[in-house]
Order: structure tokens, then sequence, then C-alpha cells
């Protein structure tokens, strides 16, 4: 079983819903109601067809991105009486209201100089015939995909208050090959599972990467010569450094919220702790001293405080403790085993796998324990990372096939425990991590 990894080498309510007030039309995520809002979002226009063509596709991901969150439900083109909206103009509100729109998108795309376009959109809320939004981005014509997902975030936030996610990527261990003889190397995709790239051969198992905050480094663990060891990847660079000569094992890597240490596990004669490293100094600090298996570490959104997991209790729990190692407290006191914690980027809940009667969840609890609720249920659910609004999480199951093998996909599910999607990745896909939002 996977959720145990660290385990096993050592040891050989948020409620989606919408409001209308008189003046203004909100998608109100705290309230009971999960009747996505309509959403009308017409094709980009452009003078040309090269300009139309690219507005059409703008149109089209900013469309997926909102009906992905289950807040919206654009409305199909073929019900549109307005075709063809001039940028400079208001909107007829009686040819929306007539299809039930409630929002209403549309935009512009022009040439600008050295090769780039100007995009410019605007966000209407028909019920109360306002407009909520507009803005005029300037990007490379081959840039427009992030463009669409930019405005996506800008109609997110502003009808829920929430910061969107969409902007975002995806770093995770693509899997391919046998059961018994798997090639995993470290891939990244943009969050609608675009743009796909590989960072690592495969030459070298991978498994576990994560973000540093500013989205430009990735730590992670290999198996160079059968022994995990964390590595930090640059991004942009290629370059590959070794996080610390360690005497042991080190695995379960996480990068503090101000990018500035790196926690880590350390195992050592069939013992773990948790670490910390200032990447600077390259100083390690000791967290944890304890005869138990200490791991998944993940530090709290300000940094004070650190949850893990340790089976010093008798079976797996949540721990948590101060960022020097003290004041530890077990929150985790429901029944099963519990694993793979990360705490939510808001600080209000943590993420945990679980397994019970046999079965494995997703589950989440507030930061003191509290609240304990599962949201996702699988054969083998595992490795579950937070959207950097703290409103989704993406994760992975692995499940068997008929020849024996293991079928693995990154799935993601609104922390309601609704919207639950499959991401479609060209191989098996596990160990997901999700980037902070680009900068």
């Amino acid at each position: 079983m996977k959720i145990f990894r660290n385990l096993l080498i050592i040891l050989t309510f948020f409620i989606l819903g919408i409001n209308i007030s008189k003046a203004e039309i909100y998608v109100d995520i705290d309230s009971g109601n999960i009747n996505p809002i309509p959403i009308a979002i017409m094709d980009f226009s452009g003078k040309n067809k090269e300009l139309a063509t690219i507005g059409k596709n703008i149109a089209s991901v900013v469309s997926n991105d909102l009906k992905r969150s289950g807040l919206f439900s654009p409305i199909s083109n073929d019900a549109f009486v307005d075709k063809k909206q001039d940028i400079k103009l208001s909107p007829n509100f009686e040819n929306w209201t007539v299809i039930n729109a409630m929002a209403l998108v549309y935009g512009n795309v022009e040439k600008a100089e050295d090769d780039k376009v100007r995009v410019e959109f605007q966000l209407w809320d028909v019920v109360g015939q306002i407009r909520l939004e507009g803005q005029v981005l300037l990007t490379e014509k081959t840039n427009w995909r992030r463009i669409a997902h930019i405005i996506a975030d800008y109609i997110y936030k502003r009808m829920t208050g929430d910061n969107g996610y969409f902007d975002t990527r995806i770093v995770y261990v693509a899997e391919t090959g046998s059961k018994l003889n798997r090639t995993k190397r470290l891939a990244v995709i943009d969050q609608d599972g675009e743009n796909l790239k590989y960072l690592t051969s495969g030459k070298i198992p991978v498994t576990t990467p994560v973000f540093s905050p500013n989205s430009q480094k990735i730590a992670y663990v290999t198996y160079y010569k059968q022994v995990p060891h964390v590595y930090i990847f640059d991004i942009e660079t290629g370059e590959q450094e070794l996080l610390g000569n360690f005497p042991g094992m080190s695995f379960a890597p996480r990068f503090s919220p101000d990018g500035k240490s790196v926690i880590i596990s350390i195992a050592e004669d069939g013992n773990s702790d948790i670490y910390e490293m200032n990447l600077k100094s390259k100083k390690l600090k000791k967290l944890t001293k304890h005869p138990a298996i200490e791991t998944a570490p993940t530090y709290s959104p300000d940094g004070k405080r650190i949850a893990f997991v340790s089976d010093r209790s008798g079976s797996p729990q949540i721990y948590t403790m101060n960022r020097d190692g003290s004041d530890v407290e077990r929150i985790s006191f429901g029944k099963g085993q519990y694993g793979d914690v990360n705490w939510s980027p808001r600080g209000d809940y943590l993420a945990f796998v679980k397994i019970l009667d046999n079965n494995f969840y997703i589950g989440l609890m507030f930061e003191d324990g509290t609240g304990e609720r599962l949201i996702a249920k699988g054969y083998t659910v595992e490795s579950p990372t937070w959207s950097p609004n703290g409103r989704r999480i993406i994760f992975y199951e692995g499940e068997p096939t008929k020849d024996g093998d293991e079928k693995l996909t990154l799935q993601s599910v609104d922390i309601t425990g609704y919207n639950h999607e499959v991401m479609k990745t060209p191989t098996g896909a596990s160990d997901p991590a999700w980037s902070p939002s680009l900068p």
C-alpha cells in the first residue's frame, strides 16, 4: 500500500451556491446551494481570421476553466441571440435574460506591436445590468492559453470573492511500463491538463515532487543507487542539486512558506525523524527525536506550525508541533490509520489520507483535529494537494487492472466532496503537487 510508502521504506464546509442581490449577482461559496450559475461566454472577436481564431480559443479555455470549478454552467453558443458584441458597447440585456444567462463575458483580440496581441474582456451582471469587471492584457500570440486562464481567474475572483486557481501548474510523476518494471519521471502540466513537459528522463525513478512558493523550483525524491534522497530541480535552468549528503535516507520534502527552508524526513538505523534545512546556509536542524517513525511534514501557511504523521501512539496518526519542534500534540483520534497530511494554504484545513476497514479515503479536518470528514474514496487514493485558493484538492488513485497491473489517474474534488473529476494525462500519473498561482 503506497500511502505509507515512507513508513514502508524504513520498515524493509464550504458548500457551493449562488446568491442574487438587487444590485449584483455573485457566487456565494459559503451558502447551501450547489446549483452552478448560468454564464454566457461569447467568442472574442478579431478583425482577421488569425485574431478571430485566437479569440475563439481564449473563450473556449475560459469556459472550460469555469465549468470545471463546478460553480459555473456555461451556456451553449447555439442558444445565443446575439452572435457578436462590440467591446465598446453595453450588451442588450433582454437578449441574455431570455436564455437565462445570469452573467455575460465578451472580448476582443487586436494586433499590437512586436507581434503581440492586445486582449480585452468585459464581465457583466445580466441580472443587475451592471459591468463587474474589465481588463486589457498584452501578450505574445503563443501565450493566448495563459491569458485565458488569467481571465478565468479574474472572473472567478470577481464573482466569488476568492482568488482563482486557473493560472497554475501541476507537477506529478508520469509512470509508464508494467508494475514490476515502471519508468517514473517528473512531468509538469497546466491545471487543465495542457502544455505537458517532462523534466527528467526516467532513467532514475522519482517520487513526491513539490513546488517552491515561487513555482520556479521543485523538490523531489530520487532513488539514485536504490537509496532515496531529496533533490532540488530548477525549472528555469534545468539544474538538479542534491539537498544534502545525509547519512541515511531522506524523503517527504516540503518547502517553507517563504521558500528559504525545506522540511524533510531522514531515516537511519530503522528510525526516521523530521529535520529542517536552511537552503542558504545548508544548516540542518533536527525537530523530532523519538523512536517512532515521523514523516510527511507540512508547514502551516504562516510557517509557525508543522503537521506530520507519527506512529508513536501505535498506529499512524496526525500530530502538530511548533516550528522549532516544541509543543507536540496529537490531533487525529478517529478510527483507522492516517497519512499524507497536507496543510491548506488558507490555514483552515488539513487534508489527509485515511485507511479504514481496508478502504482508502481522502479526508479533511480543521487544524485542531476537529470536524473530520471524508470527501473521496478509491481502491487506493493518495497524495492530496491543494489548489492555491484552498478550494479544491488533486490526488491520485491506483486501481487494479484485469492483467494484474495498476491504473494510475489524477483526480480532483471540491472541499465539499462535490464535482469529482478525473484529469486526462497521456500516461499513468501519481504524486501530484499543485503550484501556487504563477508569478
